[in-house]
Protein backbone atom coordinates (compact mmCIF):
# COMPACT_ATOMS: atom_id res chain seq x y z
CA UNK A 1 0.00 0.00 0.00
CA UNK A 2 1.12 3.62 -0.85
CA UNK A 3 2.07 5.68 1.86
CA UNK A 4 -0.42 9.02 1.47
CA UNK A 5 1.58 12.36 0.02
CA UNK A 6 3.12 14.97 2.83
CA UNK A 7 0.15 16.82 3.29
CA UNK A 8 0.57 20.93 3.64
CA UNK A 9 -1.73 23.21 5.29
CA UNK A 10 -2.75 26.19 4.09
CA UNK A 11 -4.92 27.93 7.01
CA UNK A 12 -6.94 31.25 5.22
CA UNK A 13 -5.46 30.90 1.96
CA UNK A 14 -7.37 33.39 -0.30
CA UNK A 15 -6.29 34.42 -3.59
CA UNK A 16 -2.59 36.40 -3.65
CA UNK A 17 -0.42 35.12 -1.12
CA UNK A 18 -2.20 32.32 0.14
CA UNK A 19 -2.97 31.32 -3.59
CA UNK A 20 0.66 31.22 -4.59
CA UNK A 21 2.10 29.41 -1.07
CA UNK A 22 -0.79 27.07 -1.97
CA UNK A 23 0.67 26.51 -5.96
CA UNK A 24 3.73 26.42 -4.89
CA UNK A 25 3.67 23.76 -2.44
CA UNK A 26 1.21 21.48 -4.54
CA UNK A 27 4.02 21.43 -7.54
CA UNK A 28 6.95 20.72 -4.77
CA UNK A 29 5.66 17.49 -4.27
CA UNK A 30 2.97 18.40 -1.53
CA UNK A 31 -1.13 17.01 -1.57
CA UNK A 32 -2.29 20.85 -1.00
CA UNK A 33 -5.00 21.16 1.70
CA UNK A 34 -6.38 25.21 1.21
CA UNK A 35 -8.86 26.08 3.98
CA UNK A 36 -11.33 28.98 3.80
CA UNK A 37 -14.29 29.72 6.03
CA UNK A 38 -15.99 28.28 2.56
CA UNK A 39 -14.48 26.07 0.67
CA UNK A 40 -16.66 26.34 -2.37
CA UNK A 41 -14.38 30.15 -3.03
CA UNK A 42 -11.00 28.04 -3.57
CA UNK A 43 -13.01 25.80 -6.72
CA UNK A 44 -10.83 27.81 -9.08
CA UNK A 45 -7.70 27.59 -7.46
CA UNK A 46 -8.27 23.91 -7.06
CA UNK A 47 -8.88 23.17 -10.56
CA UNK A 48 -6.04 25.34 -11.69
CA UNK A 49 -4.10 22.88 -10.19
CA UNK A 50 -5.58 19.74 -10.56
CA UNK A 51 -4.91 20.34 -14.05
CA UNK A 52 -1.46 21.27 -13.21
CA UNK A 53 -0.84 17.28 -11.70
CA UNK A 54 -1.21 18.28 -8.22
CA UNK A 55 -2.90 16.82 -5.45
CA UNK A 56 -5.61 19.62 -4.06
CA UNK A 57 -8.63 19.93 -1.87
CA UNK A 58 -10.29 22.42 -0.34
CA UNK A 59 -12.02 22.40 3.13
CA UNK A 60 -14.26 24.76 5.34
CA UNK A 61 -13.55 25.77 8.17
CA UNK A 62 -13.44 28.64 11.02
CA UNK A 63 -10.01 29.60 11.85
CA UNK A 64 -10.93 31.75 14.44
CA UNK A 65 -12.96 29.02 16.19
CA UNK A 66 -11.67 26.05 18.37
CA UNK A 67 -13.83 23.41 17.86
CA UNK A 68 -13.81 23.97 14.04
CA UNK A 69 -9.79 24.06 14.04
CA UNK A 70 -9.68 20.72 16.09
CA UNK A 71 -12.01 18.90 13.64
CA UNK A 72 -10.25 20.09 10.68
CA UNK A 73 -6.60 18.91 11.77
CA UNK A 74 -8.16 15.26 13.08
CA UNK A 75 -10.25 15.25 9.17
CA UNK A 76 -6.96 15.65 7.20
CA UNK A 77 -4.87 13.94 9.37
CA UNK A 78 -7.68 11.04 8.78
CA UNK A 79 -8.90 11.32 5.58
CA UNK A 80 -5.83 12.90 3.70
CA UNK A 81 -2.70 12.48 5.06
CA UNK A 82 0.15 13.44 7.67
CA UNK A 83 0.31 17.42 8.34
CA UNK A 84 3.70 18.13 7.44
CA UNK A 85 3.45 22.22 6.76
CA UNK A 86 1.21 24.49 8.19
CA UNK A 87 0.62 27.89 7.40
CA UNK A 88 -0.97 30.39 8.82
CA UNK A 89 -2.25 33.57 6.88
CA UNK A 90 -4.45 34.86 8.38
CA UNK A 91 -5.07 38.60 8.64
CA UNK A 92 -7.45 41.88 8.75
CA UNK A 93 -5.77 44.90 8.05
CA UNK A 94 -7.97 47.27 8.74
CA UNK A 95 -7.17 50.73 9.14
CA UNK A 96 -9.75 53.07 12.23
CA UNK A 97 -8.54 55.96 14.17
CA UNK A 98 -8.14 55.10 18.05
CA UNK A 99 -11.25 56.61 18.85
CA UNK A 100 -13.49 54.66 16.09
CA UNK A 101 -12.13 51.68 17.10
CA UNK A 102 -14.74 49.63 18.76
CA UNK A 103 -14.52 46.59 21.49
CA UNK A 104 -15.87 44.55 18.47
CA UNK A 105 -13.42 45.65 15.75
CA UNK A 106 -10.41 45.15 17.82
CA UNK A 107 -11.64 41.24 19.14
CA UNK A 108 -12.26 40.59 15.05
CA UNK A 109 -9.08 41.96 14.38
CA UNK A 110 -7.19 39.80 16.83
CA UNK A 111 -8.96 36.83 16.75
CA UNK A 112 -8.35 36.65 13.06
CA UNK A 113 -4.80 37.77 13.34
CA UNK A 114 -3.90 36.53 16.57
CA UNK A 115 -5.94 33.88 18.00
CA UNK A 116 -6.13 32.20 14.98
CA UNK A 117 -2.54 31.67 14.84
CA UNK A 118 -2.45 30.57 18.29
CA UNK A 119 -5.19 27.76 17.43
CA UNK A 120 -2.97 26.76 13.98
CA UNK A 121 0.42 26.41 16.13
CA UNK A 122 -1.61 24.53 19.06
CA UNK A 123 -3.43 22.01 16.94
CA UNK A 124 -0.34 21.70 14.50
CA UNK A 125 2.03 20.83 17.46
CA UNK A 126 -0.81 18.29 18.42
CA UNK A 127 0.13 16.07 15.32
CA UNK A 128 3.23 16.82 14.54
CA UNK A 129 4.82 16.44 17.72
CA UNK A 130 4.73 12.29 17.86
CA UNK A 131 6.50 11.97 14.32
CA UNK A 132 9.07 14.68 15.70
CA UNK A 133 9.23 16.85 12.52
CA UNK A 134 7.26 19.32 10.95
CA UNK A 135 7.14 23.19 10.10
CA UNK A 136 4.99 25.63 11.06
CA UNK A 137 5.15 29.06 9.26
CA UNK A 138 3.43 32.34 9.88
CA UNK A 139 2.45 35.52 7.90
CA UNK A 140 3.45 38.77 9.68
CA UNK A 141 3.89 42.25 7.93
CA UNK A 142 5.49 45.81 8.64
CA UNK A 143 2.71 46.26 11.72
CA UNK A 144 4.56 43.01 13.49
CA UNK A 145 7.40 45.12 14.93
CA UNK A 146 6.11 48.82 13.97
CA UNK A 147 3.33 50.46 15.24
CA UNK A 148 1.47 53.35 13.31
CA UNK A 149 -1.46 55.42 13.57
CA UNK A 150 -5.21 53.96 12.21
CA UNK A 151 -3.39 50.17 13.08
CA UNK A 152 -4.22 50.21 16.76
CA UNK A 153 -5.67 46.79 16.37
CA UNK A 154 -4.06 45.33 13.52
CA UNK A 155 -0.39 46.39 14.79
CA UNK A 156 -1.33 44.55 18.48
CA UNK A 157 -2.66 41.76 17.05
CA UNK A 158 0.21 41.26 14.59
CA UNK A 159 2.49 41.77 17.64
CA UNK A 160 0.88 39.03 19.45
CA UNK A 161 1.72 36.73 16.39
CA UNK A 162 5.15 37.20 16.22
CA UNK A 163 5.18 37.08 19.26
CA UNK A 164 3.55 33.50 19.79
CA UNK A 165 5.67 32.92 16.66
CA UNK A 166 8.80 33.26 18.67
CA UNK A 167 7.55 31.43 22.11
CA UNK A 168 6.50 28.50 19.91
CA UNK A 169 9.65 28.14 18.04
CA UNK A 170 11.09 27.84 21.42
CA UNK A 171 8.87 25.32 22.69
CA UNK A 172 9.02 23.06 19.92
CA UNK A 173 12.46 23.15 18.49
CA UNK A 174 13.88 20.14 20.74
CA UNK A 175 10.56 18.02 18.76
CA UNK A 176 12.33 18.81 15.52
CA UNK A 177 9.13 21.26 14.45
CA UNK A 178 10.39 24.32 12.72
CA UNK A 179 8.72 27.53 13.56
CA UNK A 180 9.47 30.64 11.27
CA UNK A 181 7.84 34.34 10.53
CA UNK A 182 7.42 35.86 7.61
CA UNK A 183 7.23 39.58 7.90
CA UNK A 184 6.05 40.93 4.88
CA UNK A 185 6.63 44.11 4.29
CA UNK A 186 4.71 45.55 1.65
CA UNK A 187 2.20 45.06 -0.85
CA UNK A 188 1.82 41.75 -2.55
CA UNK A 189 0.75 42.05 -6.36
CA UNK A 190 -2.84 41.06 -7.22
CA UNK A 191 -5.43 42.45 -9.82
CA UNK A 192 -7.04 43.78 -6.74
CA UNK A 193 -4.48 45.93 -5.30
CA UNK A 194 -3.16 47.43 -8.83
CA UNK A 195 -6.46 48.34 -9.14
CA UNK A 196 -6.73 50.64 -5.84
CA UNK A 197 -3.56 51.92 -6.54
CA UNK A 198 -4.20 53.17 -9.73
CA UNK A 199 -7.30 54.55 -8.07
CA UNK A 200 -5.59 56.52 -5.41
CA UNK A 201 -2.98 57.77 -8.10
CA UNK A 202 -4.29 58.59 -10.66
CA UNK A 203 -1.74 56.48 -12.99
CA UNK A 204 -2.37 55.65 -16.50
CA UNK A 205 -2.12 51.91 -16.68
CA UNK A 206 1.12 52.04 -18.81
CA UNK A 207 2.60 53.65 -16.56
CA UNK A 208 1.84 51.87 -13.65
CA UNK A 209 5.04 50.88 -11.40
CA UNK A 210 4.78 47.18 -10.19
CA UNK A 211 7.78 46.77 -8.85
CA UNK A 212 6.25 48.49 -6.02
CA UNK A 213 4.60 45.51 -5.26
CA UNK A 214 6.19 42.20 -3.86
CA UNK A 215 5.61 39.43 -6.31
CA UNK A 216 3.47 36.56 -4.78
CA UNK A 217 5.22 33.87 -6.69
CA UNK A 218 8.86 34.83 -5.63
CA UNK A 219 7.40 35.23 -1.60
CA UNK A 220 5.77 31.78 -2.26
CA UNK A 221 9.09 30.63 -3.07
CA UNK A 222 10.71 32.19 0.48
CA UNK A 223 8.00 30.35 1.91
CA UNK A 224 8.89 27.00 0.29
CA UNK A 225 12.80 27.68 1.25
CA UNK A 226 12.21 27.84 5.19
CA UNK A 227 10.06 24.22 4.93
CA UNK A 228 13.00 22.83 3.48
CA UNK A 229 15.73 24.03 6.00
CA UNK A 230 17.38 21.42 8.28
CA UNK A 231 17.04 21.48 11.77
CA UNK A 232 20.76 22.47 12.37
CA UNK A 233 20.36 25.97 10.42
CA UNK A 234 16.45 27.21 11.29
CA UNK A 235 15.52 30.54 10.07
CA UNK A 236 13.73 32.17 12.97
CA UNK A 237 11.88 35.23 11.26
CA UNK A 238 12.26 36.27 7.56
CA UNK A 239 12.15 39.95 6.62
CA UNK A 240 10.49 40.42 3.04
CA UNK A 241 10.61 43.47 0.99
CA UNK A 242 10.97 45.05 -2.67
CA UNK A 243 13.68 46.48 -3.75
CA UNK A 244 11.95 50.14 -4.23
CA UNK A 245 11.08 49.48 -0.67
CA UNK A 246 12.20 52.24 1.97
CA UNK A 247 12.85 51.32 5.54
Amino acid sequence: MTAPKPVALCLAAGPGIGAAIARRFSLGGYNTVIVRRDASKSDNMIKELREQGCEAMALSADVRNEGSMRELFDKVELEVGPIEICVYNGGANTEFPLEETTGKIFGKVWELCCYGGFLAAREAARVMKPRQRGTILFSGATSSIRGREGYAAFSSAKFGLRSLSQSAAKELAEDKIHVAHVMINGAILSDDIARLFKERAGADVDNFDVDQFIDADSLADAYWFLSQQKPTCWTQELDIRTYREKW
